[in-house]
């Protein structure tokens, strides 16, 4: 069951968002009770310090405090876990990129210096994956990899990938069968 399954009286996630939007504390202590198991356990299914999790979600909530405006400015039927996700992800991928420089900083050696965030990825991903698979993912185009990932390992329907990465749904299930075709053949 998604976060925030309501009852029949209970005011959903949009419409907290849109009280949140005119400041009302109440409404963000809500929604983050509601929210924060459900965002924890999907961040800490991309990043396994627990540390820098609990900062992206902390980062998070902040942004969503923030920018609630943003969420009630858009479409009334507007998917309130999709942009609480797409909010999330992009803190969680700034997070990569700083520890990333931060590494390159302390380590100081060219050679052994991190690369960006998506490389930061890819490692923790080889790290869970099998070496086939993880060849196979490798091997597709960038762009079909990241609608693959956003779908599959990070359980995301088409309307959340398309806002995620800014595409549209059209897009996203295109890419989607290009990446399932391109795997299935370079698994067989």
């Amino acid at each position: 069951m998604r976060a925030g399954a309501a009852g029949v009286n209970e005011p959903d996630e949009a419409r907290l968002l849109r009280r949140m939007s005119r400041g009302d504390r109440t409404a963000f202590e809500e929604f983050y009770r509601r929210t924060s198991p459900w965002l924890y356990a999907r961040l800490r299914g991309r990043c396994r310090d627990q540390h820098l999790v609990g900062e992206v979600l902390q980062d998070t909530y902040l942004a969503v405090w923030r920018g609630a405006g943003s969420f009630a400015d858009g479409p009334a039927d507007g998917d309130a876990l999709g942009w609480l996700w797409t909010v999330a992800a992009r803190r969680l991928v700034d997070a990569f990129r700083r520890e990333s420089r931060h590494r390159k900083v302390v380590l100081a050696v060219a050679e052994l210096a991190e690369p960006d965030a998506a490389g930061t990825e890819e490692r923790a991903l080889d790290s869970v994956l099998s070496p086939a698979l993880s060849e196979a993912l490798a091997q597709l185009a960038p762009e079909l990899r990241e609608v693959l990932r956003a779908m599959v390992l990070d359980g995301l329907s088409v309307h959340e990938t398309s806002a995620l990465l800014g595409i549209p749904e059209g897009t996203v299930k295109t890419r989607a069968r290009r990446a399932r075709m391109a795997m299935r053949k370079a698994m067989s």
